[in-house]
């Protein structure tokens, strides 16, 4: 008994002094998550992965992308994946939404709900949502209105957003498969720099 009162202070020494910080970041997106057409290692998400290594941040990515997902299929699976705490939930999905022309309006209702489903589950989580443009050719209004949504979610939020998730991918034919839709390793290495630029403020602040 002795003994363990003595080592009681440096027990609490040993837990004051470790980082209140870290945790689990969750990427819930389609097929540009998933990593059609490349290994789960070149994906974007494991790419993120590797860069938190070398920082040597106490994160671990799950990559939660299923190829063809909307919206509304998000929404349907996010409880299933919600089982495990998430401390940063990046959401990637619309693109499918956007190239079906199915409606603004109930993607951005899909999208809060996502965001309040997590919030349910994790007061403290922090939602990072990754923007998506649609070609003009789906008419202008319609283009407009889509790409708009998502950084009113993030305004309305206070989550992070990633302006463009497909910035200095999209259209830039060397860098997508022959689908001219799916980014090929060296695209998602691009992508992986647009996510990080953004994440990384936020995960190594966390520790300061």
């Amino acid at each position: 008994m002795r003994n363990l009162t003595r080592r009681i202070p440096i027990l609490l020494a040993l837990l004051l002094a470790t980082p209140a910080f870290g945790g689990t970041i969750l990427f819930l997106g389609d097929s540009l998550t998933a990593g059609l057409g490349v290994s789960t290692a070149e994906a974007y998400p494991a790419l993120i992965e590797q860069k938190i290594q070398e920082k040597k941040l106490p994160f671990s990515v799950i990559n939660a992308g299923i190829s063809g997902d909307t919206t509304a299929g998000g929404l349907a699976r996010l409880e299933w994946v919600l089982q495990k705490k998430i401390d940063v939930l990046v959401i990637a999905l619309g693109a499918n939404d956007g190239l079906r022309g199915l409606p603004v309006a109930q993607m951005k209702t899909n999208l809060q709900a996502m965001i309040e489903q997590a919030k349910a589950k994790n007061p403290e989580v922090k939602i990072v949502i990754a923007g998506m443009r649609m070609p003009s050719n789906l008419g202008g209004e319609y283009s407009d209105a889509f790409q708009k949504v998502f950084a009113d979610l993030a305004q309305e939020n206070n989550a992070l957003l990633i302006p463009f998730l497909l910035e200095g991918v999209g259209g830039h034919r060397e860098l997508n498969q022959a689908d001219q839709m799916h980014p090929t390793a060296a695209g998602h290495k691009i992508i992986a720099e647009n996510v990080w630029r953004v994440l990384e403020p936020f995960l190594t602040k966390s520790g300061s």
